[in-house]
C-alpha cells in the first residue's frame, strides 16, 4: 500500500529529495553548466562558491539572459546569471513546507540541507506527480473500505493543480491556463524563431 495524501505531506524532504545535484563553482562558464545539464538531463544547477552554495542557474536563466542577448556562453559566467540567495529547507522540513516555500516565492526546486551541507533537492513538478499518485492511492483505500485519514485541504488544491500546469516547450515556464501559455509564446517565442532554434540546439 502506497502513501496516501496526509502521509506524503508530512514526509519529511530528507527521505525523498534527490541526490543528484549539479554543481559547479560561480567562476566557470555558462558552456560548462550547458554541457553538464544536457548530459545529465537536468533543469537546474547550484552555483558554489569557497564550498558554499550561493546561487542557482536554471535553463531559463540561460535562454533569457545569455542566448536571448546573444551573449556567448563561453565568455559568460554562472555568478552573472544565477538567482541568489538559494531557498534552503532543514532537512528535516515537510514536503508541506516545501510546497508552501515555492508558492511564497515562486520557484520551481528547494535544496534540502543548509549552504555547506547539501542533502538533496526537491522539485516542484516532482512533488506533484507524488501528490497525483498518492491521492490515487488515499481513494483507492477508501474504495477498498480501508481507514483513511481525511484528506488535508490543501492536498486537495495541490492535487487539482497537477492537472492545470502547463508548460513552455520553449522554456518549461508554468501556466495555468491554456490561453496564458498562447500569449506567452506569441509575446516571446514566436517572430524570428531565434529562442526556439537557439534552445534546441544548446540543449539537445
Amino acid at each position: 500500500m502506497g502513501l496516501n495524501v496526509n502521509t506524503l505531506l508530512n514526509e519529511q524532504l530528507s527521505n525523498i529529495a534527490s541526490r543528484d545535484i549539479i554543481t559547479l563553482e560561480a567562476d566557470k562558464p555558462v558552456s560548462i553548466a550547458i554541457k553538464a545539464m544536457k548530459d545529465r538531463d537536468a533543469r537546474s544547477a547550484l552555483i558554489i562558491h569557497d564550498n558554499e552554495a550561493v546561487g542557482i542557474v536554471t535553463k531559463t536563466d540561460i535562454l533569457f539572459k545569455v542566448i536571448a542577448q546573444n551573449r556567448d556562453p563561453n565568455k559568460v559566467k554562472l555568478r552573472e546569471i544565477m538567482s541568489s540567495p538559494v531557498i534552503m529547507l532543514p532537512a528535516s522540513a515537510k514536503v508541506s513546507d516545501a510546497l508552501d516555500i515555492m508558492n511564497k516565492h515562486v520557484i520551481r526546486q528547494v535544496f534540502v540541507g543548509s549552504s555547506t551541507a547539501i542533502v538533496g533537492m526537491v522539485s516542484r513538478e516532482e512533488l506533484f506527480e507524488m501528490i497525483h499518485k498518492a491521492s490515487i492511492n488515499t481513494s483507492e483505500d477508501a474504495l477498498s473500505g480501508a481507514p483513511v485519514c481525511i484528506i488535508n485541504p490543501k492536498a486537495s488544491v495541490l492535487v487539482k493543480d497537477v492537472n492545470k500546469q502547463l508548460q513552455c516547450p520553449y522554456c518549461e515556464s508554468s501556466f495555468t491556463y491554456k490561453d496564458e501559455l498562447s500569449r506567452h509564446i506569441d509575446r516571446l517565442h514566436m517572430g524570428s524563431g531565434a529562442l526556439e532554434g537557439d534552445l534546441r540546439r544548446i540543449f539537445e
